[in-house]
């Protein structure tokens, strides 16, 4: 697709509109640039970080990718996870496990994921890991229709402790992380929580379409919060919950 001249574009705003809204549409314009430009900035902040450690060669539980099997059941290596990729990206699932099921918000991020999940795949491995037992895991990954989504359980295991993926109490914490391959071993590189160190929200929005659409409404995202209740069982009709 060639780039259309800036100069010659269209404006942002249907015919007649007036003169208030042209005006304000074009300051807003600026700021969603200058949001634009520091998006940028700190990506590349996050990509000149210095390396993290290295991190033990963990073993997770792994079923089938047929998430209709139960059988048979595997130990993955950490190391295994990139799958022929120089990097893995990788979602801490709010599962603990003695709870009934995932956390409505990191259910719905997944959800993304999966959905551009061959596009990802061109360019890093992805894998989902929470500390609920496998059984119970792959079947919350069932019934959000999952399908070729790696899905690891860490049960068992230090590994959510060690990268800060739970707290002291062992209460879990939605987070994002990218680690590196390097030979047969693995190093972080960075991870984000979904809340900030100042206490406040929203640390890994950005990599969810919804928020990004509910800030374009006019009532904007409010206290909304993600429901499993009105996600319907892969191939069944969708509802539109208000």
């Amino acid at each position: 697709m060639s780039q259309a001249d800036p100069a010659t574009a269209p404006p942002s705003w249907p015919v007649g509109a007036d003169e208030a809204y042209a005006a304000a549409r074009r300051g807003l314009a600026d700021a969603e640039q200058e949001l634009r430009d520091q998006v940028e900035r700190v990506a590349a902040a996050r990509r000149a970080l210095p390396p993290g450690p290295l991190l033990d060669d963990y073993r997770f539980a792994e079923g089938p990718t047929d998430l209709d099997r139960a059988e048979p059941i595997r130990e993955v290596r950490l190391r295994e996870l990139f799958d022929g990729h120089p990097t893995l990206f990788l979602y801490h699932l709010m599962f603990a496990p003695d709870a009934a099921e995932a956390c409505p918000m990191c259910s719905m991020w997944v959800d993304g994921f999966h959905g551009v999940l061959p596009h990802l795949l061109r360019h890093t491995a992805v894998a989902v890991v929470a500390k609920a037992p496998l059984p119970k895991l792959r079947a919350w990954a069932r019934s959000r229709g999952w399908a070729g989504l790696r899905i690891v359980s860490s049960h068992g295991t230090s590994f959510n402790a060690d990268v800060r993926a739970e707290y002291p109490d062992g209460t879990q914490r939605p987070m994002v992380s990218v680690l590196r391959a390097e030979g047969e071993r693995v190093r972080h590189l960075y991870s984000a929580p979904a809340s900030f160190p100042d206490g406040g929200e929203r640390g890994i929005d950005l990599l969810s379409p919804v928020w990004n659409v509910l800030d374009l409404l006019p009532t904007g995202r409010g206290d909304w919060y993600a429901g499993n209740d009105y996600v319907a069982e892969p191939g069944a009709g969708r509802s539109a919950p208000r």
